[in-house]
C-alpha cells in the first residue's frame, strides 16, 4: 500500500513541478511584448524570453540526468512520515507560489541572480501573500524543494541495495553517515 501511495505522489508531486515551471514562463512569454522599465544586472539579456526558456529545460534535464538515491533504509512507518511532511511543505510551497504568481498578475516577470527588470507601467503588489512576506515566491520555492526532496527521497531503492548487497551494504550504511559527512576517522 505504501509503495502504492509513494507512487502515486511522486506522479503528482512530479506533474504539479512541470506546470508550475511552466505556467510562468508562459506568462512570462506574453509579457515580453510590453514596455521595459528600469533594469538591472550586468546580464539582464539572460532573462528574455528564448533564453529562459532554454536555460529552464536544461535545468530541469540536468536535475533529472544527477539523481541519485541517496543510501539510507527507513522503516515503513518513517517512510510514511516522511512523505507526509514532505507533502506538507511541497504543496503549500506549490499553492503559495500560484497565490504569489496570480497576485503579480502583468506585473510578474522573471528576475534571477543575473538581473531583474521591471515594466514601464509597473505597479507595487502589496496584497494576497505580499501583505506578509516581500517574497513569497521565493519562499514557496524553497518550501516545495524541500518537500520535493523529502518525497522523491524517500523512495524504497534502498531496499533494494540491501537486498542486493547484504551484508557488503549494511558495512557501508554502517561506515558511511547518509546525510552529512562527519569528521570521526573511520575504523575499518
Amino acid at each position: 500500500m505504501l509503495l502504492l501511495v509513494n507512487f502515486y505522489l511522486q506522479l503528482i508531486t512530479a506533474l504539479t513541478g512541470i506546470a508550475v515551471i511552466f505556467i510562468p514562463l508562459l506568462g512570462f512569454r506574453h509579457a515580453g511584448v510590453r514596455a521595459r522599465g528600469r533594469s538591472s544586472g550586468a546580464a539582464i539579456h539572460l532573462l528574455r524570453w528564448p533564453m529562459t526558456l532554454v536555460l529552464t529545460i536544461g535545468y530541469v534535464a540536468i536535475g533529472i540526468a544527477l539523481w541519485r538515491p541517496l543510501p539510507i533504509i527507513f522503516s515503513s512507518a518513517v517512510h510514511f512520515s516522511i512523505l507526509i511532511i514532505g507533502s506538507l511543505l511541497y504543496f503549500p510551497g506549490i499553492a503559495l507560489y500560484l497565490w504569489g504568481y496570480f497576485m503579480l498578475g502583468r506585473m510578474f516577470g522573471i528576475s534571477s541572480g543575473f538581473g531583474a527588470t521591471l515594466y514601464q507601467d509597473h505597479k507595487l503588489i502589496r496584497n494576497g501573500p505580499y501583505r506578509f512576506v516581500r517574497h513569497p515566491m521565493y519562499l514557496a520555492v524553497i518550501l516545495a524543494a524541500f518537500g520535493a526532496l523529502l518525497i522523491f527521497r524517500a523512495r524504497q531503492e534502498e531496499r533494494l541495495l540491501a537486498e542486493e548487497f547484504g551484508e557488503e551494504w549494511q558495512r557501508y550504511r554502517r561506515d558511511v553517515p547518509g546525510w552529512l559527512p562527519t569528521l570521526r576517522k573511520r575504523v575499518k
